[in-house]
């Protein structure tokens, strides 16, 4: 893997086009890829993304949560890639996400530190691998929002001679936890006398705010929200329980839960990358949210050009995920309009104009929901410019377990 930052040196002008795809299959295999790969080079479709844009978007994210005084873990189901966890680790965050356990086994195993499991482990199978991963990763944080399963796990556990650390999750509207207030104070004070499992804070996320759009409506709706999380944390305290952490937000509110006393980490995921849902929300400047910058496009060929009005490119519904309501954007040729065709097409018009394209030219696309689409692939394409310089194993694609 090619380390960020440093410079490429790359194959001439006039040696690019000319390599056959037996010799670029070997350098992909490699994974050597750094001044010796194209844009052109690629197979598609592809699943590329701009360093330029994605170092930017993580130094901005890791800056903004520094000067706020709050801990950053950013989430993993986002890119499920174990370097890029790293990378974000190095920048300056406190470790990563993770929806699943088996997301979480797989960054473990590529040494990435700091994990928290946001979705809870349950059943004897996955709790008896929650104890395997915390022999390894003493720090890792579970999730629960029910007495029984923290018994459950506090038992296997003590089989174990371990300790587990455990976030009561909030059911803050959006997806699992405990209702906040007293119904989760009366949870955390019945795990007190719990040997082997050790309360380390509250889990609140409110992803229903994050995609509110116009920034003064979602700004209200995330605040009404977590004021709920930030009461539970001060009933604890004010029953002598310590709790250290609230972690939270999203890509969508993290220039708002940030200004909440009493939340203390984010835990954001698509701002890495972006998509076509997240610039479709606002921001505080106007209608178009541009906070952080679309680094994560797919690379697609134009296959067929049925008539002067009509082209195809070889990106379908295996290429991009389908669960928004919204079709991929071109990225460079905006008045190109994207119409799904089929598992590996997609059909593409302008408004009844004659398109300027031919069988063989190459576009990229935003994507309309990052995390999905993610998991179609095996690997991100790492570019600075038209040079590939790196390739990213998307190492916990499937991992959803």
């Amino acid at each position: 893997m090619a380390v960020l930052g440093a410079p490429a040196v790359l194959r001439s002008a006039t040696e690019r086009g000319k390599m056959s795809y037996a010799e670029i299959e070997k350098i992909l295999a490699r994974g050597d890829v750094k001044g010796k790969l194209f844009k052109e080079d690629l197979p598609t479709p592809a699943l590329l993304v701009d360093l330029d844009a994605f170092e930017g978007n993580v130094s901005k994210m890791v800056r903004h949560a520094k000067e706020k005084g709050r801990s950053l873990r950013p989430h993993g189901k986002t890119h499920k890639c174990p370097e890029i966890a790293k990378h974000i680790i190095k920048t300056g965050a406190a470790g990563s996400c993770t929806a699943k356990i088996s997301e979480a086994e797989v960054f473990a195993a590529h040494g990435v530190g700091g994990l928290l499991v946001t979705t809870a482990v349950v059943g004897r199978h996955k709790i008896e691998r929650a104890v395997r991963l915390a022999r390894k990763s003493p720090d890792i944080m579970f999730c629960v929002d029910n007495i029984k399963n923290a018994q459950d796990l506090n038992d296997a556990a003590k089989s174990a001679g371990t300790r587990l650390n455990l976030a009561v999750d909030l059911f803050v509207g959006m997806r699992t936890g405990i209702t906040p207030g007293e119904p989760a104070v009366r949870l955390v004070e019945a795990m007190q006398p719990l040997s082997s499992v050790r309360f380390a804070g509250l889990q609140a996320y409110a992803g229903q705010a994050s995609h509110v759009v116009g920034f003064e409506e979602r700004r209200k709706r995330s605040r009404d929200i977590m004021a709920q999380a930030v009461e539970t944390r001060r009933l604890l305290e004010q029953k002598g329980i310590e709790c250290k952490l609230l972690t939270g937000g999203s890509t969508g509110t993290y220039n708002i839960d940030c200004d909440v006393d009493g939340i203390t980490e984010l835990q954001p995921g698509s701002f890495m990358f972006m998509d076509v849902d997240y610039n479709r929300i606002g921001g505080q400047d106007g209608a178009v949210y541009q906070d952080f910058r679309n680094a994560l496009t797919v690379y697609t060929t134009v296959v067929s050009k049925p008539d002067d009005r009509t082209a195809i490119v070889d990106g379908g519904l295996k290429a991009f995920s389908t669960d928004k309501p919204f079709p991929p954007v071109s990225k460079d040729k905006p008045e190109l309009k994207y119409a799904f065709g089929g598992d590996e097409h997609g059909k593409l018009t302008a408004e009844g104009s004659a398109l300027a394209l031919n069988v063989g030219d190459r576009l990229e696309f935003i994507i309309p929901h990052c995390d999905p689409t993610v998991n179609l692939y095996d690997r991100i394409y790492g570019l600075r410019g038209d040079a590939v310089e790196t390739i990213w194993l998307i190492a916990a694609r499937g991992m959803s377990q």
